[in-house]
C-alpha cells in the first residue's frame, strides 16, 4: 500500500542514528515526551535520516521515537529546551506529537494469521484513531497534528482512480475530519473526487467503519481486525483470494484523485498547485552527479537561433484579412468611439478611444507548443547520448525565443529531469548511458505532470528517442494510447540498427544517424505549429 504512514515499527530498530550535532534536541524531546504520552520509559532520537525511511517513526519494542531532523533544518534554528521552540518548527513538533500518539494509544498488535491486505487496512484506520485519541486527551495538540498531514501524505497515496485508492485516501484525509484534526472545508475537493469514484453509499459505509475505529479501545486488536475485514468487504475485496493490497496499473495515468490531493496539499502549504508540483518535482528529480556539464558550442548556439526563427515563422505564416482599431484614418469611422474620443479631448485628457476601423492582414493566432522530449539512456543507446544532450539545450533556448514550452527527460534505471519547462540552461548537460530502461512509464507521467499532455485545448507533442526495448511493453502501449486519444501527438525515433518494439498510435521514424534525431524533432515541432 503506497503510503508513507507506515511508521509504527513493530520489528527491530535500526542501528543507532544519533548525531552529536542533534544531541540537544534528542535530550530535550526525551525529557518532554512524558508530557505528550504519560509514559516515562521512552527515548527520542532526532537526527538526519532518522525515522526508518519515514518522516518519523515509533519502535514500540525499543520504546523509541525517531524524528528526521530534515523537518527541523539546522540544530540552531531554535532552542528545544524553551517552550516556544515548537512554533518555529511546527511540522517537526507535529511529527513528535503524532508518534507520541502511537506510543500512548497503539497498544495492540496485529493478530497472527491476519491477511496482509487486512493488516494494511488496520494500519490505515489506526492513523486517524490515535490522532483522535490524542486530541481527546490533549486538545491543544490538534494545532500541531494539522501540520503533519502534508508531511505524512503525498500524491503517491492516490496514484490512480480506482476504488481501493479512493478508499485509502478517504481513510487518510476524510477520517481525520471526523477525528477533528482537519476540517471539512479543507477536504472539499478531495471528498468530491472520492465520491465520484466510490459513490455516496460506499463512502458512507466506509465512514461508519472509521468512526467506529475512533471508539475502539487501545488494546482491542480483534476489534481493529474485524473493522479492517469489513472495510475489504465493502470494497468487494476477498482477503483470502487477494492477500496483498491492490497495486496500481503502471500503464495508467494519475487522475482526479491525484489532482484533488495535489490541490489540497498545495493549499495547505500556501502554494498554487503549479508551484507545489514544481517544488515536489525539483526535490524528487535531480541530475545524477555522474553527468557532466559543458559550455554550448557556436554551432549549438546557431542551431538554437535557427530553430527559434523557424518556430516563429511557423506561428505567423499565411497572414489572413482582418481589421483592427486605429486612432487615425483611413478606415471606417466608429461613431460611438469617435464621440468618446471627442469627450476625452474636451476633458483635457489624452484620448484612448480608437474611432477608426482599418482593414489589414494579420497572422492567425497560434497556440503555444508544449513539447516533451524523452530520451532513453540505457546502455544500448550510447550513440545517442551526446546529440540528444545537445538537442535538449537547443530546444530549451529555441523555445524561450519562440513562445514554446519544452522539457527534456531521460530515463534508464532512474528518471532524470534534464531541463524543466521554461528553463534556459547556461550549460549543456552531457548524458551518460547507464543501466536498463525500466522507468519509461515514470518519465511519461512526469512529462504529463509538467506539461499537462492530456489536457485538451492546447498543442501537445511527445517525442521519444528509444529503441523500444522496454521492460513493460503492454503498460507502455496503454500510456501511449491514452495520450493519443487525448490528442497528444507521439513521435518515436528508433535507431535503425537496433532491434526493438514498434508501438501503435505513434509516428515511428527509423533514424540511421543519431544527429538526425535533432532535425526530426525540430521538423515535427514546426509542422505541428504550421498545421495548428
Amino acid at each position: 500500500m503506497p503510503h508513507p504512514s507506515t511508521h509504527l515499527r513493530t520489528g527491530a530498530a535500526t542501528a543507532d542514528v544519533g548525531d552529536p550535532d542533534w544531541q540537544q534536541w534528542s535530550h530535550a524531546w526525551t525529557r518532554h515526551i512524558p508530557v505528550l504520552t504519560g509514559r516515562t520509559d521512552l527515548t527520542v532520537t532526532v537526527a538526519p535520516g532518522a525515522g526508518g525511511g519515514a518522516p518519523a517513526c515509533f519502535y514500540p519494542d525499543q520504546r523509541r521515537i525517531e524524528v528526521d531532523a530534515t523537518h527541523i533544518g539546522t540544530p540552531d534554528v531554535a532552542n528545544p529546551r524553551r517552550a516556544g521552540h515548537k512554533r518555529l518548527v511546527p511540522t517537526a513538533y507535529g511529527l513528535l506529537v503524532h508518534e507520541a500518539a502511537h506510543a500512548a494509544h497503539s497498544q495492540w498488535r496485529t493478530p497472527p494469521g491476519t491477511p496482509p491486505v487486512v493488516a494494511a487496512v488496520a494500519e490505515l484506520l489506526e492513523e486517524s484513531r490515535i490522532e483522535h485519541r490524542q486530541r481527546t486527551r490533549r486538545r491543544g495538540d490538534r494545532r500541531w497534528l494539522r501540520h503533519t498531514v502534508t508531511t505524512l501524505i503525498s500524491p503517491a497515496d492516490a496514484p490512480v482512480d480506482d476504488p481501493w485508492h479512493a478508499a485509502h485516501l478517504a481513510g487518510l484525509l476524510l477520517a481525520r475530519v471526523d477525528a477533528r484534526i482537519i476540517t471539512a472545508k479543507d477536504t472539499r475537493g478531495v471528498r468530491a473526487a472520492i465520491t465520484a469514484i466510490l459513490g455516496r453509499t460506499i463512502l458512507k459505509q466506509l465512514r461508519d467503519v472509521w468512526r467506529q475505529a475512533h471508539s475502539i479501545d487501545d488494546t482491542d486488536a480483534d476489534g481493529m481486525r474485524d473493522l479492517a475485514w469489513r472495510w475489504c468487504h465493502i470494497l468487494g475485496i476477498d482477503p483470502q483470494q487477494q492477500p496483498q493490497p491492490p497495486q496500481p496499473d503502471p500503464g495508467m495515468f494519475a487522475g482526479r484523485l491525484a489532482q484533488a490531493l495535489t490541490d489540497y496539499l498545495a493549499h495547505a502549504a500556501g502554494l498554487t498547485p503549479a508551484q507545489y508540483r514544481a517544488q515536489r518535482i525539483n526535490s524528487r528529480f535531480r541530475a545524477p552527479a555522474t553527468w557532466t556539464r559543458r559550455d554550448p558550442t557556436d554551432a549549438e548556439r546557431a542551431a538554437a537561433r535557427h530553430l527559434a526563427a523557424r518556430l516563429r515563422h511557423a506561428r505567423t505564416h499565411q497572414p489572413e484579412p482582418d481589421s483592427r482599431p486605429s486612432l487615425i484614418p483611413p478606415g471606417r469611422l466608429r461613431t460611438r468611439h469617435a464621440i468618446t474620443a471627442q469627450a476625452q479631448i474636451a476633458a483635457g485628457t489624452i484620448p484612448t478611444a480608437t474611432p477608426w476601423q482599418r482593414r489589414t492582414h494579420l497572422p492567425p493566432p497560434k497556440p503555444t507548443l508544449h513539447l516533451a522530449v524523452i530520451v532513453d539512456v540505457s546502455f544500448s543507446m550510447h550513440p545517442y547520448a551526446a546529440p540528444m544532450s545537445s538537442a535538449g539545450w537547443i530546444l530549451a533556448h529555441a523555445a524561450r525565443a519562440s513562445d514554446a514550452i519544452t522539457t527534456t527527460i531521460a530515463f534508464g534505471s532512474d528518471v532524470t529531469l534534464l531541463i524543466g519547462p521554461r528553463q534556459r540552461p547556461t550549460h549543456v548537460q552531457e548524458m551518460n548511458t547507464f543501466g536498463g530502461s525500466s522507468t519509461f512509464g515514470d518519465a511519461v507521467k512526469l512529462a504529463d505532470e509538467l506539461l499537462q499532455l492530456r489536457q485538451p485545448g492546447r498543442l501537445r507533442m511527445l517525442a521519444v528517442v528509444s529503441d523500444g526495448d522496454l521492460d513493460d511493453i503492454p503498460a507502455t502501449q496503454r500510456l501511449i494510447s491514452t495520450l493519443h486519444r487525448a490528442g497528444c501527438a507521439v513521435m518515436w525515433l528508433r535507431p535503425a540498427d537496433l532491434d526493438g518494439h514498434t508501438f501503435t498510435d505513434t509516428t515511428t521514424v527509423l533514424v540511421t544517424d543519431p544527429v538526425q534525431a535533432i532535425g526530426h524533432i525540430a521538423d515535427a515541432a514546426v509542422t505541428a505549429l504550421e498545421q495548428a
